[in-house]
């Protein structure tokens, strides 16, 4: 691999962010620059079983730790930043879920005020087996027990946000953040638009596998080994996170309510196909409304999330961001030939 520029980090205890937009770089790289790197779960690895309540554990606002920001040489406010995901492993045989005081879905929150007691609180412990590729969910009453495939990602990926803003990393946002889409896999590219010189991108929340809208508020909480390539896309800006794969593009919106969300990703997807395609606007959304996709990102967050998302085989232009995800990919499959 001596024709790949390749780098590490790992971050000490002391040096995981907990906001975006916030703390100084603790990496600069090139664009083309692999990043072999580690990110914690969601708890800080303090919560390790039933025994270890997240309420009693965690301290908040230090919550959902971020490995980063990254500088990027060269990524300007007005730019794209393209960060390829090569790979996402578990960097332990275990993993957590739980649910936790005053957040989720189907519990009283503090945006959702009910005179009613939240959920109890309560923790599962999962078995990951990186070899056979499965989770093994183990029912805390009774001895129910069934592997599910490992399906590994990450919740929260995200820049520095515009308007010299600083974000903590629990909410998704246009910066991108915790929008825990299950289309945060290896083989992916996601875009985000620069606001900040060096994008200072950070990375983090990895999940074993997660369902759409991570209901309980939490996935399967797993420390990872990520490998990402990143590159800059220069003069051509992008609103909204944007994730491409071998076979198809896809649109994130992510704020309350969850239906203003949904809008806000089928609105940047049909316009980036118009402007891509040279459609006309109305011609692109008839088409996107009959094969397009809407998977939920979360319902839990601060702000919600919902991902447009459309195969690239319909479109009459296949190739968006100048092919830049094949380029990617390319440099992904040197690296993973030569690993």
């Amino acid at each position: 691999m001596s024709n790949l520029n390749i780098v590490s980090l790992k971050p000490k205890k002391d040096e995981f962010s907990f906001f975006f937009g916030k703390s100084e770089p603790l990496l600069r790289v090139t664009p083309g620059t692999i990043i072999e790197m580690y990110t914690e779960d969601c708890f800080g690895g303090a919560v390790t079983g039933q025994e270890t309540l997240p309420s009693q554990v965690c301290i908040f606002p230090f919550l959902n730790p971020v490995s980063g920001p990254i500088y990027v040489e060269g990524a300007m406010p007005g730019d794209t930043l393209a960060v390829h995901f090569i790979e996402i492993e578990p960097a332990r045989d275990w993993a957590v879920s739980s649910t936790f005081p005053h957040f989720g879905a189907l519990t009283t929150t503090h945006q959702t005020a009910m005179l009613h007691d939240a959920l109890e609180e309560r923790v599962w412990r999962y078995d990951v087996d990186k070899k056979n590729r499965t989770v093994t969910y183990n029912a805390t009453k009774g001895n129910y027990s069934v592997s599910m495939p490992l399906d590994p990602m990450h919740g929260t990926v995200g820049v520095a946000p515009g308007g010299f803003e600083a974000r903590a990393t629990i909410t998704p946002d246009a910066h991108g953040g915790n929008m825990d889409t299950p289309e945060l896999r290896a083989g992916t590219t996601a875009y985000f638009g620069v606001n900040h010189d060096g994008a200072l991108l950070a990375i983090g929340d990895g999940h074993c596998r997660q369902g759409e809208g991570e209901s309980i508020g939490t996935a399967v909480e797993s420390a990872m080994n990520t490998v990402i390539v990143v590159d800059v896309i220069k003069n051509q800006g992008t609103a909204w996170p944007r994730i491409e794969n071998d076979l198809a593009i896809m649109s994130t919106g992510s704020t309350r309510p969850l239906e203003d969300a949904y809008r806000i990703s089928q609105h940047d997807l049909v316009t980036w196909v118009a402007q891509d395609s040279k459609m006309d606007t109305l011609d692109a959304l008839q088409l996107i409304s009959q094969i397009g996709t809407a998977p939920v990102g979360n319902v839990v967050d601060p702000n919600y999330t919902f991902v447009s998302m459309v195969e690239k085989k319909y479109l009459p232009n296949k190739t968006v961001y100048g092919g830049m995800h094949d380029k990617l990919r390319s440099i992904s499959r040197d690296y993973l030939k030569n690993k």
